[in-house]
């Protein structure tokens, strides 16, 4: 029984990482990584300024990534 609900516990933990993967969900982790690794004395922006600056960034050079409209 409980190694039956440690599988069903990874397969969530997995599934789980796969959806943030899939919808990009994960990218503000990555960034801030990114920043504390590369960058330690850099600010790390909000996730609000992140998402702003991934915006502006993909509506300026639309081939950095997909724009339906």
């Amino acid at each position: 029984m409980r190694a039956a609900l440690g599988r069903v516990a990874h397969g969530l933990r997995w599934l789980r990482w796969y959806l943030r993967e899939l919808t990009d969900e994960s990218a503000y982790d990555r960034y801030v990584a990114h920043i504390r690794g590369e960058h330690p004395a850099a600010t790390v922006p909000s996730r609000r300024a992140f998402e702003r600056m991934r915006t502006q960034r993909q509506e300026s050079d639309p081939r950095q990534g997909f724009r339906c409209c």
